[in-house]
């Protein structure tokens, strides 16, 4: 089954225009990560993912993917793929399938899939790249996650897979079989290379990037990189693309890719949500390369590849890309989420906002549990608020939507909604969207 999905906002600054790729890219209530992304000789961009579906572990037993030919629509290929249940192509295993990634090839589709109870990797064939892939098979000589494919310009396809120290080998012209002889260990490894898991390789001007979840502070939130003349080294550390820490309080790991779409290049990476490790979204962020083909780390935003947010549009208060505090985005109903577990002195930040010539009120729409006060920032905390909206205490469940006046703001800016309240109390109360106007 295939969904089709866009946003659209109406624009003060313009006129009626599709937001471009808002972050995060998936709608509410689905949960899609470690994405490798591959633009295919139809010209549409497909994403092949893992599907999380609870708070309590980490994919499915059924891989979803996604793809666009423009980065504004994107449609979901619902059980491309499946260890279990409907459609299931693995008759060897009913382990849930985590990381995946894809070739093309002599008119035939490979995905490459790994398995957490049998840590190993497999290989399913389609005739079409958002599949259905079926008759899975495991790849015999290989073991641990994370399996990622690249074809070189002379044709030749490599494998890649490991965690802590990257392994890489050449596939046999079948693309079903791995050749053993060719296998090389540490290509990236932990201590040198700050290496956790999740590698993807791609090659731009004849340099060899290798992509890997990379660690900071302990934990692997980052996307990071490392550079070679050879598909299988040896690489040079490169440094760090995107982090997501601080996406949400419980965030863990990323893991994704860089990817080339109509001659633009973005990282692909995915955000921890709804406060728990096991519950991801892909996000995206054009990259930019130097002349030394080095990549600038580039921060997390809520506009993705895309403009700014309209102010004048209703925004989820879930394409927050920065949060603090006990504040988390939460799932109210299958296809809603909001803002909830706000305490006193949280924050939620959204970049980047486009006021066009000027907005001077302040709506949003909130559930009141105790009160408190929203302040609205501009840009940094170091000046006053512009403006501050005051919430009642508690109405029985009751949503209100409240607006007040700030000072105007013109042109692009970033957002901080800070929230002020009882320090005793467990919840302010909960933000689904605002916006802003103009009188």
């Amino acid at each position: 089954m295939k969904i089709k999905f866009a946003t659209v906002c109406l624009l003060l600054c313009g006129t009626w225009s599709m937001l471009s790729a808002q972050n995060p890219i998936v709608p509410p209530g689905v949960f899609l990560a470690d994405p490798e992304g591959h633009q295919w000789k139809d010209g549409r961009l497909y994403l092949y993912v893992s599907r999380d579906e609870s708070p309590d572990y980490y994919c499915s037993y059924q891989y979803d993917l996604i793809s666009t030919s423009d980065l504004k629509n994107w449609t979901i290929a619902e059980n491309a793929f499946a260890s279990k249940g409907p459609n299931d192509q693995v008759p060897y295993s009913d382990g849930a399938l985590y990381a995946s990634d894809a070739a093309y090839k002599d008119g035939k589709y490979y995905l490459y899939y790994s398995m957490n109870d049998r840590i190993d990797e497999g290989v399913a064939v389609s005739d079409a790249p958002d599949g259905p892939f079926r008759n899975g098979q495991p790849m015999k000589g290989i073991s641990q996650i994370d399996p990622a494919v690249f074809i070189d310009d002379d044709g030749q396809a490599y494998l890649y897979w490991g965690q802590f120290s990257a392994k890489g080998a050449k596939l046999k012209d079948n693309m079903l079989e791995v050749d053993t002889t060719t296998i090389v260990d540490g290509l990236v490894t932990e201590q040198e290379h700050f290496f956790h898991e999740g590698s993807s390789m791609r090659k731009r001007n004849g340099i060899y990037y290798l992509v890997y979840a990379h660690l900071r502070k302990g934990r692997p939130t980052c996307i990071g990189y490392a550079t070679s003349k050879s598909p299988l080294g040896p690489f040079k550390y490169g440094g760090v693309i995107v982090d997501n820490a601080g996406c949400d309080p419980e965030s863990w790991n990323n893991h994704g890719s860089i990817c080339e779409f109509n001659g633009n290049w973005y990282v692909l990476y995915h955000r921890t949500t709804n406060g728990t490790r096991s519950l991801r979204k892909v996000c995206i962020e054009p990259i930019t390369f130097n002349e030394d083909g080095s990549i600038n780390e580039v921060e997390m935003t809520s506009q993705g590849a895309g403009d700014p947010l309209c102010a004048f549009d209703t925004i989820p208060a879930e394409r927050a890309c920065l949060m603090w505090g006990n504040t988390r985005i939460h799932l109210k109903s299958q296809h809603d989420e909001e803002l909830s577990g706000i305490q006193n002195d949280n924050y939620a930040v959204y970049k980047y906002i486009d006021f066009g010539e000027g907005a001077d009120t302040f709506t949003v729409n909130v559930t009141p549990q105790s009160g408190g006060k929203i302040e609205v920032w501009i840009d940094n905390l170091w000046t006053p608020p512009v403006g501050v909206i005051d919430v009642p205490a508690d109405r029985k469940g009751e949503t209100l939507t409240l607006t007040g006046k700030i000072n105007p703001v013109k042109g692009v800016h970033a957002l901080t909604l800070r929230f002020m309240g009882d320090k005793e109390s467990e919840e302010l109360f909960t933000v689904d969207s605002f916006r802003f106007g103009k009188q």
